[in-house]
């Protein structure tokens, strides 16, 4: 099933397999968001949970227990209760089953929320822990933005741009774990220059980032704003050629390459005490004409 938002502005649809995003529109009916051409990658815009990124082997040791996950794990591919719907707000809810606790062990409940406000479309996940013990849980957006917008200018002239200066090195990909190397950021000082070579080795990942907002588009043209105030890592992705660039504010990545400790001690996990919510936001915001 697929709840549709709207407003003078935006027009969105979410579909409740994944709670996902899977178009956005402009108010001129212009697609913002990948139509997942299975010829480079299905997704448009994935919620990971209750991992990011892969885990060494693909499994998770809690409490000396093995579990088996795969990549960005489970929430993705589950179909979500629609709890509320209306024109410009919808809520979609996720609840621990026997299938989920095969994969990690805990209860919790998913709720994912979708609001218009203006120009701007709200993501707001909220974790809850219904539970007795606390819980470690990564959390990640995916949306895959179109590149090139329908904005005007060529697909190399589009860049990202920071909302303060990015000197942090990035790490290496290691079968697409955290590698021990690093390598200069691509970014100068706060312009990220977007091209297919950037992207040969996979994502960028950045696990120390000081912006918490950016700016997608060709200078001169109107652009998009990713904001995603409460997320401290940022990854960026596409595959060589296809249309589409993904901006996925973080909380957590990959394991680091050897990592063989247990689940809650892998880096960017965070921990939800018994009764209490962990909350995670990001907002795509359509800049006016005169946005540069």
């Amino acid at each position: 099933m697929t709840v549709t938002l709207s407003n003078d502005h935006l027009k969105a649809q979410i579909s409740s397999q994944g709670a996902e995003l899977v178009r956005l529109c402009d108010e001129q009916g212009r697609d913002l968001l990948w139509d997942g051409d299975p010829a480079f990658w299905t997704g448009r815009s994935p919620l990971l949970f209750p991992i990011v990124g892969r885990l060494r082997n693909d499994q998770a040791r809690i409490d000396g227990r093995v579990y088996s996950m795969k990549q960005h794990g489970f929430a993705r591919a589950l179909a979500f209760e629609i709890v509320d719907a209306a024109p410009e707000f919808c809520r979609f809810r996720l609840n621990a089953s026997d299938a989920t606790r095969e994969q990690f062990p805990f209860d919790f409940r998913f709720d994912m929320t979708y609001r218009l406000d203006g120009g701007r479309l709200i993501f707001a996940a909220s974790i809850t822990n219904p539970g007795r013990r606390s819980i470690p849980v990564s959390f990640g957006f995916h949306p895959a933005l179109r590149w090139p917008l329908p904005y005007g200018g060529e697909r190399d002239a589009h860049e990202i741009r920071f909302e303060a200066a990015e000197p942090a090195a990035l790490h290496m990909l290691s079968d697409g774990l955290i590698g021990a190397a690093s390598r200069p950021t691509p970014v100068q000082s706060d312009r990220l220059q977007l091209h297919d070579d950037l992207f040969q080795d996979g994502a960028l990942v950045w696990s120390e980032l000081a912006s918490r907002q950016v700016r997608y588009g060709v200078p001169g043209h109107r652009s998009l704003t990713v904001s995603f105030p409460t997320m401290p890592h940022l990854g960026i992705w596409t595959k060589p050629g296809a249309g589409y660039v993904c901006i996925e504010p973080w909380q957590g990545y990959a394991d680091p390459d050897g990592f063989e400790g247990e689940f809650k001690d892998k880096p960017g996990i965070v921990m939800i005490p018994a009764g209490e919510s962990r909350d995670f936001s990001m907002g795509i915001q359509v800049d006016p004409p005169s946005v540069v």
